[in-house]
């Protein structure tokens, strides 16, 4: 069954939020939207007729795409402490370049991200972690993108501790669904040259996060 938009989990919080943030909202025209296999709306790109508090007419295009979560996955080799990130090797949509990323995921129509960043993380590398195991860092969802995006990012990790051999187990290991387009190969790499791998700056903020976290003061200046 195809779902509607305005049904839909990301539109309504969308909406709801702009309502709360006191916006005046005149005309809403669904451009785009893109579906899952399911039917249920991935994204949408609309076109917005909306005034501020103050009077003022907001930018028309809005790309709807709703709350994500992106895991960092920090292995702790069990006899020399040093740390391990566990990354996703992947080629990205718009410009089909090979990138280096923490699994990560989009919350379509739930609204438990911890559950959804325990999920993504199984699907994408074969690790299966309850989602009581995740920290996650900030009450609130940042926005990483544009402010022609509703976008809101929250951000885990998990710190497993293993030996040297079964780290090394978990890499060069192929992962996703096929059924959405995924093709990822796992990727461990020592923190510090993970941390050199990642271009995207959700990554690299996370990894930032994380260090000042656990305040392990001695890689973060390595970085």
């Amino acid at each position: 069954m195809t779902e509607k938009l305005t049904d839909s989990h990301k539109y309504n919080l969308w909406t709801k939020r702009l309502i709360a943030n006191g916006m005046d909202i005149h005309q809403i025209d669904e451009l785009y939207t893109r579906r899952t296999g399911k039917g249920d709306v991935l994204f949408s790109l609309v076109y917005t007729d909306a005034s501020t508090p103050e009077g003022y007419k907001i930018p028309p295009i809005c790309f709807i795409k709703g709350e994500v979560v992106c895991v960092l996955i920090c292995f702790i080799d069990i006899e020399t402490r040093e740390k391990f990130l566990l990354l996703v090797q992947q080629r990205r949509i718009c410009d089909g370049s090979l990138t280096f990323e923490h699994p990560a995921g989009m919350l379509d129509s739930e609204s438990d991200a911890a559950a959804v960043a325990a999920r993504e993380v199984w699907e994408e590398t074969g690790i299966e972690i309850a989602k009581e195991s995740l920290i996650q860092l900030g009450k609130e969802p940042c926005y990483p993108s544009t402010g022609t995006s509703d976008e809101a990012m929250y951000f885990f990790y998990c710190e497993i501790e293993l030996t040297g051999e079964e780290i090394r187990g978990y890499h060069n290991q192929a992962q996703g669904l096929l059924s959405d387009h995924e093709y990822i190969n796992t990727y461990v790499a020592p923190f510090a040259e993970g941390h050199k791998l990642i271009t995207n700056s959700n990554g690299l903020l996370l990894n930032f996060l994380y260090l000042k976290d656990v305040a392990d003061w001695e890689l973060l200046k390595a970085l």
